[in-house]
């Protein structure tokens, strides 16, 4: 292969050091020059995998994310700085690694990663990384990768532990003969409610990147078949095996994967109001006019003490750890809006109530504070 392929002087200068590297040289640096990977988030996990396979010069790296930056991002996320908070993730980071290496051709996805787009924007590249922070998302991006037949690096934090592995690689098990069903609504905190060590995401992260490159480059023994789990309060790490249990057979075409995970949304034309089949929906300006006309509702903040002390709307605080012991605090008899930062955490807790307590006067409040702040109050601090 090198005998057809040539570096110029800047890149075997660049590259040098994997020249040298016994079982690596120049045969594994063209592999990954001519690789092209799709990095799906540019958080915590993409930023380190995108810096890393940036300098290593994977040839054409794609960035999927519709997000913007905030300012709670910038304890692990970082590409960024605290200029970029509200822009986007996706260009910053293309413009950004770029002068890292122009030897790689980024290309920036600004959208929201669904059933109806993946698969035609998967087709063009050879290895997924998900980085993603959702399980719909994680369902998603496994499904079409083994209809596309396509392997993925897998990775996930939480608090202070992290996860690593590399799905359908070579015909082996994927992230569904892991874990076959996604967890009920409400029962695993994410990082905005349960934490997570920042620097635990520049090291997962680092280990994604190392399986990409094992992967492209056929070097090693990458993780297929393998789930890494590392502790960073003790430095352990533990893997465990992963059963091929035949899970693919049953991926036959992409499906609702907010319905599958229990959080879809669907429209009820008579009160035009959204829900999730069973989660019904208010928007800030609707909880503007109750406010405004003094109507009689409760309004529950599901945050924690710390978020409440930065900014707040009025509601009752009530942390979505603390709901179970103090159902007898929600109102049984008028309209209860539960709300968080942007409606994730107080829709899944609505769903938890309506399923075990039967509670039918509960309304979420759609985009939380931060729509709040943005289409009523703009001087209001968020984070």
């Amino acid at each position: 292969m090198s005998n057809t392929f040539s570096f110029s002087k800047e890149e075997s200068l660049r590259y040098s050091r994997h020249f040298v590297l016994p079982g690596f040289g120049q045969d594994a640096q063209i592999k990954l020059k001519q690789a092209k990977v799709l990095v799906i988030g540019a958080g915590g996990l993409g930023c380190p995998v995108l810096q890393y396979l940036t300098a290593a010069g994977v040839g054409t790296m794609g960035i999927v994310d519709h997000d913007v930056v905030n300012l709670s991002n910038l304890q692990r996320q970082i590409l960024f700085t605290t200029e970029d908070v509200g822009k986007s993730k996706a260009r910053i980071v293309a413009s950004r690694l770029s002068l890292l290496n122009p030897h790689v051709q980024f290309i920036a996805h600004e959208l929201k990663l669904i059933a109806e787009n993946i698969l035609s924007l998967i087709e063009g590249y050879d290895l997924l990384i998900d980085c993603t922070d959702n399980f719909p998302t994680r369902y998603l991006v496994n499904d079409a990768c083994v209809l596309s037949n396509k392997p993925f690096v897998y990775g996930s934090i939480f608090r202070y532990e992290g996860q690593v592995a590399v799905f359908n690689f070579k015909d082996g098990p994927n992230y569904r003969d892991l874990f076959s069903h996604p967890p009920a609504p409400g029962t695993v905190p994410d990082c905005e409610t349960g934490g997570v060590l920042g620097v635990l995401a520049g090291i997962i992260g680092s280990m994604q990147a190392c399986e990409a490159i094992k992967i492209i480059t056929g070097i090693g023994e990458p993780l297929a078949g393998k789930l890494l789990l590392y502790d960073s309060l003790t430095s352990e790490t533990t893997i465990i095996h992963v059963p091929d249990r035949n899970q693919k057979e049953i991926i036959t075409t992409l499906i609702d994967y907010d319905d599958f995970c229990g959080l879809s949304q669907k429209k009820n034309k008579s009160s035009g109001i959204e829900n999730n089949s069973f989660m019904k929906e208010v928007t800030v300006q609707e909880l503007k006019q109750l406010k405004d006309s003094n109507a009689d509702f409760q309004l529950i903040d599901v945050r924690e003490p710390h978020e409440y002390d930065i900014c707040d709307i009025g509601g009752e605080l009530i942390p979505m750890a603390d709901i179970p012991n103090h159902v007898d605090q929600i109102a049984k008899d008028k309209q209860v809006i539960i709300h968080c930062r942007s409606g994730k955490r107080s829709g899944d807790i609505l769903l938890w109530l309506e399923k075990n307590h039967n509670l039918e006067n509960l309304y979420n409040l759609k985009g939380g504070i931060l729509a709040w702040a943005k289409e009523i109050d703009p001087s209001m601090p968020t984070y």
